[in-house]
């Protein structure tokens, strides 16, 4: 079956990805692009590459409605739509794969997604996305982290597709402040979405406002459809640090020991309440909590999954930890580990001699 492929987009201020995006999606069967009022060439050069483009304004901006326009564009002899935004980009050969699998009866596929790379040029977080869809089956929904829901049937076939790379390297100097209203535009117009209800409180602690930020994400807490634990987990850990910079450590442990209740299959929680007990200097604590995570050997998809937690930082801190416990044999231990993580990171280099000659000189 030769399926047809269409990639499509919303556009603003976008020259400096054109290039890369452009290379990494032209092995498809059509590009459209919805240019939300670009002011730098954008709209022109996706013009000059032949792109299927065209220009239109929102005040105020809703990124489900720009989403939605943007799909007028498709063909109607596409039959696979991909949304892939200016600024992320596909590892070459994937339309071959996405064509080879998907069958007729196919509505969606997911696919390897990064979000993000460490300063080392490793992977950050990594999950599954899932913006492959059939042609004229969906639509997007929510004025911000907006999604792809069904038009007519909640029972569909979704296929995965783990070798199918899709990698995002954002602009770090456009602003997130719109984000904000548009969240609280999306709680007030759905108030059971659990998703944006989390999505919310999270980004009320990202500004700084811990009080808001708590009462919101009790709120997503106390839903009935917030059922998956790694999110409530994760609202559990962002209430215990809005806590902290509330200056209220009771509350910081308490919330985080929940956050372990809630999802003992993860990480994160492990790692943020052995953090908390290294800052206190209560170092039998720590170790204790970070031994406990490092029993966890399997790493969740998804993006809370946080890439610290999986590097070479968790046995540093357990270095550090026997270190001050007096346990030089398993500082020296602990600190090769995370050299071997972090090969040509120097101070962890200094640390073992300091480790190791301590160790010398009691074995001595």
């Amino acid at each position: 079956m030769n399926n047809k492929i269409c990639v499509y987009a919303i556009a603003k201020n976008e020259m400096k990805f054109i290039d890369r995006w452009y290379d990494s999606i032209k092995e498809a069967d059509y590009i459209c692009v919805l240019d939300t009022g670009s002011t730098d060439g954008s709209y022109e050069k996706f013009k000059d590459l032949g792109i299927i483009v065209e220009q239109k304004t929102y005040d105020p901006f809703r990124f489900d409605t720009a989403r939605n326009d943007s799909m007028k564009l498709i063909p109607g002899d596409a039959d696979i739509c991909v949304c892939i935004d200016i600024d992320e980009y596909f590892v070459k050969g994937w339309s071959k794969v996405l064509k080879s699998l998907w069958t007729p009866d196919t509505y969606r596929a997911r696919y390897r997604y990064t979000w993000n790379f460490n300063p080392d040029g490793s992977e950050g977080i990594v999950f599954m996305s899932d913006k492959i869809h059939k042609n004229g089956e969906f639509k997007w929904k929510n004025a911000v982290h907006e999604i792809l829901v069904p038009i007519n049937t909640q029972n569909y076939k979704t296929i995965d597709l783990p070798n199918v790379q899709v990698n995002h390297k954002a602009d770090e100097t456009k602003s997130r402040a719109s984000y904000l209203p548009l969240l609280e535009l999306s709680v007030k117009e759905n108030p059971e979405d659990d998703r944006n209800t989390h999505y919310l409180g999270r980004e009320y602690y990202f500004h700084k406002d811990y009080e808001k930020a708590i009462d919101m994400l009790n709120r997503h807490l106390s839903l009935k459809s917030a059922v998956w634990d790694i999110e409530r987990a994760s609202s559990l850990r962002y209430i215990a640090k809005s806590y902290y910079f509330l200056g209220n450590k009771e509350n910081h442990e308490k919330y985080l020991l929940l956050a372990i209740m809630e999802a003992n299959y993860v990480r994160e929680p492990y790692y943020e309440l052995a953090l908390k007990y290294y800052a206190d200097k209560e170092y039998v604590k720590s170790a204790f909590i970070f031994q406990e995570m490092l029993k966890i050997n399997d790493r969740q998809i998804n993006y809370m999954s946080m890439p610290e937690c999986w590097g070479s930082l968790p046995y540093d801190y357990l270095s550090m930890c026997y270190y001050e416990m007096g346990d030089y044999k398993r500082a020296v231990e602990y600190v090769n580990r995370a050299i071997s993580l972090s090969p040509n990171e120097e101070r962890l280099k200094d640390n073992l001699k300091i480790f190791a000659k301590l160790y010398n000189e009691r074995q001595n």
